[in-house]
């Protein structure tokens, strides 16, 4: 046979796919409709009061996961045992009979009390298509993609009643869509996992895992954690994004190194914070190493990574005069990471969201000073702040 498929929009509705087949040799004939867009927000209950002949003409979409009742008869159609159909309420009547009447000889010869009963029963349904009295005729679709026509459109249908609810656990679990059980902590199970999510590696663009972690540093603020490992080219890098909000005022935060214990500090370096360290006139500015959480020695080895990878400071492409700076400069900061000299270094967050480890805490460090103070304009500006309404919404 031929299967044919058409694209075609329901007035007043939405778009389906209409699947016909037919078969020349026995004249054999279905058809089927499966709806061409997403499941909606919503479940949706059709309600029509059946008056007249006119009333049977209607237009009906009924998907496979809806269910078909008429209250008078207690006669429904469960969802799930027709493949979805684009006919009329007529048409479903007639579909419910052929149905009934399918094993019709085999239950005669097998209990003929149960197909006097189906036979009574099919009468009745028969009997309705002559619309003597009125009867109702309810489709209940949770995934909410049925429809019923209201001829009026778009003026109101005093017969229909369109009703849209909530899908309950069951139909949701029906419709194949994924349910957050997570109970009421669902936040602490969030800081204790793992997350994991497909990237591309930086370096090679070969596919590579990325982990996702929630972490609570101590005395100051949650952050999310990112790091990707390529298995192709051996790349490692990891991310720290602030978990918060920008905080009302900005940090300055204040450290002199005296020893080398300083080194093992936990240092949350966001990506708006600037570095400086006064003795060796060095100043990093905000966005150079991204978001950082390591220790005070691993950002000083990042920075001195940062200075000799650059082919343009001590590259072939190098002035020597420049290099020789350099060079100088990278073997004090050697000498300040191995805590043979005595440094102040500083970091500069105007949203706030920069730590330096307090190793007193709760109680005061002496050697760490941090201060809060009003941003300018300018820095306002550069976070975007200047421009953003947050209220009157």
């Amino acid at each position: 046979g031929v299967t044919r498929l058409l694209l075609t929009r329901i007035p007043f509705f939405k778009e389906i796919i209409v699947s016909s087949f037919a078969c020349d040799s026995c004249a054999w004939s279905n058809t089927e409709i499966q709806s061409a867009g997403r499941i909606q927000e919503q479940g949706v209950r059709y309600t029509l009061a059946v008056t007249s002949r006119q009333d049977l003409n209607r237009e009906v979409v009924k998907t496979d996961c809806a269910t078909a009742r008429i209250p008078e008869l207690d006669f429904e159609i469960p969802a799930f045992t027709q493949k979805g159909v684009l006919t009329t309420i007529e048409g479903i009547i007639d579909r419910a009979v052929a149905g009934l009447e399918q094993d019709q000889p085999a239950r005669r010869a097998t209990d003929e009390e149960v197909a006097r009963k189906i036979e009574e029963f099919v009468g009745k349904l028969r009997q309705l298509k002559e619309v003597r009295s009125p009867f109702t005729f309810i489709i209940d679709d949770p995934s909410g993609n049925s429809f019923v026509e209201n001829p009026h459109a778009p003026q109101k249908d005093d017969a229909l009643a369109v009703a849209r609810y909530r899908r309950t656990p069951q139909q949701a679990a029906m419709l194949g869509l994924q349910l957050d059980e997570r109970p009421a902590d669902a936040a602490e199970d969030l800081r204790n996992e793992v997350l994991q999510f497909n990237t591309n590696c930086p370096e090679c663009n070969a596919p590579a895992q990325t982990n996702m972690k929630l972490v609570q540093i101590p005395h100051f603020k949650e952050v999310i954690i990112m790091a990707t490992n390529c298995d192709s080219c051996g790349h490692r890098t990891n991310e720290v994004k602030s978990g918060g909000a920008i905080e009302p005022q900005g940090t300055r935060i204040t450290l002199r190194i005296t020893d080398p214990s300083d080194m093992t500090r936990d240092v949350l370096k966001s990506e708006t914070c600037s570095v400086e360290i006064p003795e060796l006139e060095f100043e990093l500015g905000m966005g150079a190493l991204g978001g950082k959480f390591t220790t005070l020695e691993g950002l000083l080895k990042d920075i001195r990574d940062l200075v000799e990878r650059n082919p343009f400071t001590l590259g072939d492409s190098s002035a020597p005069s420049r290099a020789e700076k350099l060079r100088e400069f990278l073997g004090k900061l050697q000498e300040v990471a191995e805590g043979k000299a005595k440094a102040h270094f500083i970091m500069d967050d105007p949203a706030g969201n920069s730590y330096l480890q307090n190793v007193y805490a709760p109680d005061e460090d002496p050697e760490l000073t941090v201060q809060r103070y009003e941003r300018a304009f300018e820095q306002n500006e550069a976070l975007g702040l200047n421009d953003m309404r947050t209220e009157g919404y």
